[in-house]
């Protein structure tokens, strides 16, 4: 059955998030349209979460699309292939798609516009795989979350089979201004991202799939449904439009009534979370056996001429997708990769798409407009926004005071810098921007004391080694000291018998 609503849904009352203006238009109603091929590809080795992939071709060697490029490395990584067939170009640092504009390790093919597949191995039927095989090709495949948080996929089912899941929790809310990758993703590829999320469920071992879709998307509702028909496991939930209903723990509560504990995952409370975009990896993966090497990308703010949806190779310059949108009308006063609330600012459009790029925002002036911030009114409305409870007010005063540490005791490493504070502060304050402010300074603390104390405890160990030494050197002088005196004695004895 897959009813609008669940029983918990019904019940529940939203107190918490914001209704920023969406800006998903005309995007939003766009059919994806395909990048053509770029002349180079840039892949950064990393472009997830955990240790880099370590390259496995060299300068000069000729590959075909989907060709492993870098292999993982550690148990959580995830490998590198490559976007299309050409000839590894460099293995050398390029811009990292980051707000510090810095350059990193990456790999560069030269396509040579053939596109030309590799040999794939699809296994057929993927529910007469075990779940350790499904999870082997998922990691073999460098899926990771599309949300953005680019979590290695395989780590996560992995830990479906460690812990009892019971329900499988789909995000597909896509809550941030401007956004659509999902949207237009849910409405054109329904039927292999349902696929995707029984997949993951016969993965983990769930006995339900719950993907919560927010209702001002009524077409993807439709075509998700549809798709969904056939299976009683699965279930489309229409939830709430509020920002950020995207992040896993709201979504969690809408839809089952469960808390995730504020120092806890989501498998505490026999849930775990996937995107629906990785959903869609997964089926590629397990069902074509095809690698992670391109995915949908919004392109969309005021700046740009004709924003819309584009399914891109991994490794495309941001430049290259705004120009296959007729370019901009006016410079950029910012450019974000992801969405305006939780993006990030980049120095420049030159830096490559990544595995979790979900947009590239393009905002003109009138939009980022800077207002004065003023001093607090204490209205709470940022109270009454957060949701996760917390009291920005509170702890944006303690930073400012210079007490991060005593932030902490109001629930800062809580804090899921979704900015709704922020943005219902009719003061203007940058509460966000002072959280995210401190946790910086508290981490960089916490380093500094870790290497303080492996300091502390390097010393230890040389002292006492020193010492030890020091020990050991007495104690041989003192044994060949006795020596000589025995042997001293002897001749004595033996000349005195003589």
């Amino acid at each position: 059955m897959n009813s609008p609503s669940i029983g918990w849904l019904k019940r529940v009352s939203l107190r918490w998030g914001v209704h920023p203006e969406s800006r998903k238009r005309p995007a939003a109603d766009l059919p994806v349209a395909v990048l053509p091929l770029p002349a180079r590809l840039h892949l950064p080795l990393l472009q997830h979460i955990g240790a880099p992939a370590k390259p496995v071709v060299t300068v000069g060697q000729r590959v075909r699309k989907g060709e492993l490029i870098a292999q993982s490395q550690g148990n959580i990584s995830a490998p590198l292939h490559a976007p299309t067939s050409g000839r590894i170009a460099a293995i050398a640092d390029f811009p990292a798609p980051h707000p510090s504009g810095l350059s990193a390790p990456a790999i560069t093919i030269e396509a040579d516009g053939e596109d030309r597949w590799t040999e794939l191995d699809p296994p057929g039927d993927p529910f007469a795989l075990s779940p350790q095989e499904v999870a082997a090709r998922v990691a073999a495949a460098g899926v990771v979350g599309m949300g953005g948080a680019t979590f290695p996929s395989s780590v996560k089912l992995a830990l479906g089979r460690r812990v009892a899941v019971g329900t499988l929790v789909v995000n597909g809310g896509e809550c941030e201004p401007y956004l659509s990758c999902d949207d237009r993703l849910m409405r054109e590829r329904a039927a292999g991202a349902v696929d995707g999320m029984r997949i993951i469920r016969h993965a983990i071992g769930a006995r339900e799939i719950l993907c919560g879709i927010e209702d001002n998307k009524p077409e993807a509702l439709a075509a998700m449904r549809a798709a969904a028909e056939p299976f009683a496991e699965v279930k489309i939930v229409a939830v709430p439009s509020r920002y950020p209903m995207g992040s896993d723990k709201q979504l969690i509560q809408v839809l089952t009534g469960k808390e995730v504990p504020a120092d806890g995952r989501a498998a505490d409370v026999g849930v775990l979370v996937h995107n629906v975009g990785t959903a869609h990896a997964v089926h590629r993966a397990v069902r074509l056996g095809q690698p992670l090497v391109s995915r949908i990308v919004t392109v969309n703010g005021g700046a740009v001429a004709a924003p819309r949806n584009l399914e891109v190779p991994v490794g495309a310059l941001l430049s290259e997708l705004v120009e296959a949108c007729g370019g901009c009308v006016e410079a950029p006063a910012r450019l974000v990769m992801g969405g305006p609330m939780m993006g990030h600012p980049l120095l420049s459009l030159d830096v490559p798409v990544i595995k979790g790029t979900s947009g590239i925002l393009a905002l003109s002036r009138a939009e980022v407009e800077q207002r004065r911030e003023a001093p607090c009114i204490r209205c709470a409305r940022c109270v009454g926004a957060c949701p996760m409870n917390l009291l920005p007010l509170e702890m944006s005063a303690l930073i400012r005071a210079g007490e991060a540490e005593a932030a902490v005791d109001w629930g800062l490493k809580d804090c899921i810098a979704c900015g709704s504070c922020s943005y219902v502060c009719p003061a203007h304050i940058p509460l966000v921007h002072y959280f995210d402010h401190a946790k910086g300074e508290l981490a960089a603390r916490e380093r500094a004391k870790m290497k303080q104390e492996a300091t502390r405890q390097l010393a230890e160990q040389r002292s006492l080694r020193m010492a030890r030494e020091a020990q050991e050197k007495a104690e041989a002088a003192a044994r060949r000291k006795a020596e000589r005196e025995r042997a001293k004695a002897a001749k004595v004895a033996a000349e005195a018998a003589a």
